[in-house]
């Protein structure tokens, strides 16, 4: 297997068929590039571990802090078809980015990167590779390294914004425990919302609140509220963490 970096080249001439509102649309790397600063990252296929665990959802979340730092558009090239990903799409938190169905493998193959996977049942396949193209021509490739298996080491969001910017601001990890009908989650939720924070909220079940919150929080109330790894605490808590912002 011989992989090809094309830093300095045009992108494949390419048009991907789309199905978008029940009706079919043609979409063309021109439309996908001219004039445009994008991150590309293509993955073996929708709905595949590796890919729905870490690899699209890192990129969307990362996504405010590419666009903050010049980045027009992420997109993520597969070789599946328009239905599949669009299913995917739902699957996933993916609103911050754009799929795209390479299903003739034909940009992948322009690219160099389709590789056979008939060892897995998937056929013709993408190469795990990120890549920032302006305004259609590559300016740099991060490919992953040709070893067995599906290796996923440098085609990651993190080294992609890394290299695009080392010090660029990366979106704070917010979550919240909650329990149904609590009037100071509410107020929390509406807080955090406010001040645009995105945050994942863990609703606990009656049952295992008391356990679940000694284990996680170390305390017996909710909301609450964790950024980054740091635990801020309850309501009141967090009114401050925010006014000292």
């Amino acid at each position: 297997m011989s992989l090809n970096n094309r830093e300095g080249q045009r992108v494949p001439n390419v048009t991907f068929r789309v199905r978008e509102n029940n009706e079919w649309t043609n979409v063309t790397t021109d439309d996908l590039f001219k004039g445009k600063t994008v991150v590309v990252f293509s993955l073996p296929g929708a709905f595949t571990p590796t890919c729905s665990s870490t690899h699209l959802p890192r990129y969307n979340e990362l996504a405010p802090a590419f666009f903050a730092n010049g980045v027009d558009a992420i997109l993520c090239v597969s070789v599946n078809d328009t239905f599949v990903m669009n299913e995917w799409a739902k699957d996933q938190e993916a609103d911050n980015v754009t799929l795209v169905p390479d299903g003739n493998g034909e940009f992948t193959e322009g690219m160099g990167m389709l590789v056979d996977k008939a060892d897995l049942g998937f056929g013709k396949r993408s190469w795990r590779y990120s890549m920032l193209v302006k305004d259609g021509v590559v300016s740099k490739m991060f490919i992953e390294p040709q070893e067995p298996g599906d290796p996923f080491k440098v085609s990651d969001a993190d080294t992609m914004l890394n290299f695009i910017n080392p010090d660029a601001k990366k979106p704070d990890q917010v979550a919240i425990l909650t329990r149904e009908g609590c009037p100071f989650c509410a107020k929390a939720k509406a807080l955090l919302a406010e001040r645009g924070y995105r945050y994942a909220e863990i609703n606990l079940p009656h049952t295992d609140r008391s356990r679940a919150l000694g284990a996680i929080a170390g305390a017996k109330t909710v909301p609450q509220v964790f950024v980054n790894g740091e635990r801020i605490g309850g309501w009141e808590d967090l009114e401050q963490w925010v006014a000292a912002k």
